[in-house]
């Protein structure tokens, strides 16, 4: 109080003759900080994946939730209700790898980074339940076992090394290394053993854990290669054991193309080709064998016999303009040099008849095989395929229009985006306009089409289409004709990309600037370049239009350079 003398909650200090009041302010931890910002702001909606194999895909046998990482954070989509929920790994390291329980209530995930975990969530309450740290630079596939009492780790090539951990005891029970690239893991269903798969890698490894015993130390994990034969020099790069009938049987694709099966006594006892580019990834039910291929192929086979059954339609083709996809129809009409993704995680939900496919172009896929002679499409989603530089909200009001046209009742004065819309910018070479209401009011030009449900439209402005497919997980190991001449860049190293966007003040035109220097400007309605400015040497970082009160219609631009 300023007229009061009672400062009986303060502290009075005299330095020369002045008076100085300190007030003690209290401090929060880290804790309740957290508390309070999650109080605050909640994750409503993730727009996007980071998944570039198999093992960082999954989904529950029980409900037909799919799991997928992005970035640090675990998205459990329930395509059938468009509802998403999210398990934030709130150590901020990128989750590699998902799996979840056979009942469906717990997922384990794998991380990469420095000194990273393996965790255990309780999907329900979403939790964390136990978290290990026995890996040191990332971990490359997780796997319950069949009685959910094991979780298996297998560290990244840099690590080497195999764990089984009992989770809810909070103990490593057995650890090995191995000696080269392993890519996948899959558990037997009667959960003795499970099998790794890598670069000229098979190998079943068995658990012999006495019942009882107390661990006080790991005991050595035991291992047997599989018998490979002239198939020894092959990269292994994906494995699923086999279900019902097949328990007996492990199935394994090799990269160069090849369905493999290995029977009980860990022998390659037979293999068909798949005849593709290359193959990325397998899973297997009772009925079934999906294998993931290059170009967007995913074909099925008899797992009793490897018969080839069918192969399943193709998605979008690389560049579709997806406004124009008013109706199924429009999947099947693909120009003749038409370029698709690649295949890179499958999971097959076989109670409710649902695979999930995952490309790479960060696109999402969930197709109908109830009927496995007519595959029909369930959902899609299309996301960015790399950073992703800039956001910017369309305005609900327009402070661009001149007050003749809002009292005129000029049309062009209108907003030309629904309302709620947002454009973004990437790496990938794009510009999109999503809105993720539930409700999309009529408009003209934006609308909802088959391809995605939040996407409306969006610009292509590398007409090569060269960055689309994300070049770091490029299963096929393809070079783009850009970088065919020299070394294989990953999509942020090299000068592409869309680096900043800005709308205009009148919500007509969006300017946009590029990692080599460049400026664009599109209308947002036809969505046409108008200008193409060579304005830096370097990549653009900021575009700011001129307010409209200053009577000018300006740009200013700034660059690394």
């Amino acid at each position: 109080e300023g007229s009061s003398n009672n400062y009986s909650t303060t502290e009075q200090l005299s330095q020369g003759g002045r008076r100085v009041v300190r007030v003690p302010h209290s401090r929060r931890s880290a804790a309740e900080e957290k508390l309070a910002l999650q109080e605050k702001v909640q994750l409503e909606r993730v727009l996007g994946l980071t998944v570039t194999s198999n093992a960082a895909l999954d989904c529950d046998p029980n409900t037909g939730t799919i799991a997928y990482p992005a970035g640090c954070t675990v998205v459990l989509l329930n395509a059938r209700k468009s509802r998403q929920q999210h398990v934030q790994n709130w150590s901020r390291k990128t989750v590699t790898c998902v799996t979840f329980s056979s009942c469906g209530r717990f997922l384990a995930t794998g991380e990469c980074g420095h000194q990273p975990s393996v965790r255990v969530w309780d999907v329900a309450e979403n939790t964390q339940l136990s978290e290990f740290q026995g890996h040191k630079y990332g971990v490359s596939c997780v796997a319950f076992s069949p009685t959910q009492k094991y979780v298996v780790s297998v560290g990244s090539q840099h690590d080497m090394i195999v764990n089984v951990w009992d989770w809810r005891g909070g103990i490593k029970v057995a650890s090995n290394k191995f000696s080269s690239k392993v890519k996948a893991v899959s558990f037997a269903e009667n959960g003795s053993y499970f099998v790794t798969v890598g670069n000229r890698h098979v190998k079943f490894w068995y658990l012999e854990v006495a019942r009882g015993s107390k661990f006080k130390e790991p005991v050595p994990l035991t291992g047997r290669s599989a018998i490979l034969g002239e198939q020894r020099n092959n990269y292994f790069c994906d494995v699923a054991c086999g279900r019902g009938e097949m328990g007996d049987s492990t199935f394994a694709i090799t990269k160069s193309g090849l369905l493999c099966e290995f029977n009980n006594r860990r022998l390659l006892d037979k293999w068909v080709e798949l005849r593709t580019s290359s193959a990325n990834c397998l899973v297997a039910g009772e009925q079934y064998i999906f294998v993931g291929c290059g170009d967007a192929i995913v074909r099925c086979f008899n797992p009793s016999n490897l018969q080839f059954i069918t192969t399943l339609p193709r998605t979008h083709y690389l560049g579709v303009d997806v406004a124009l996809g008013q109706s199924i129809k429009h999947m099947g009409q693909h120009p003749s040099n038409a370029r698709y993704p690649d295949t890179v995680a499958v999971a097959y939900d076989s109670l409710n008849n649902k695979l999930t496919a995952v490309y790479n172009d960060h696109s999402l896929y969930i197709w109908d095989v109830t009927d496995i002679k007519r595959v029909g499409k369930s959902h899609s989603y299309l996301y960015h395929s790399a950073c992703i530089w800039g956001v910017e909200s369309y305005p609900d009001s327009l402070s661009g229009a001149s007050l003749q046209q809002r009292l005129g009742g000029d049309s062009s004065s209108a907003p030309l985006l629904p309302k709620g819309s947002f454009i973004t910018c990437s790496s990938d070479d794009t510009i999109r306009v999503w809105n993720i209401a539930a409700e999309l009011p009529e408009h003209p030009s934006y609308k909802r089409n088959i391809y995605s449900n939040d996407l409306l439209r969006v610009m292509y402005v590398d007409p090569e289409l060269s960055f689309l497919k994300d070049t770091d997980i490029s299963p096929s190991g393809q070079q783009t004709e850009r970088q065919s001449g020299g070394q294989q860049d990953g999509s942020y190293d090299s000068r592409n990309g869309v680096r900043c966007i800005k709308i205009s003040p009148d919500g007509r035109h969006i300017a946009s600037g590029d990692r080599a220097g460049n400026i664009r400007i599109h209308e947002l309605e036809s969505l046409e370049e108008v200008c193409k400015i060579e304005a830096h040497d370097a990549e653009v970082l900021c575009l700011e239009y001129s307010r409209p009160d200053t009577r000018h219609s300006l740009l200013a631009s700034a660059s690394k350079d």
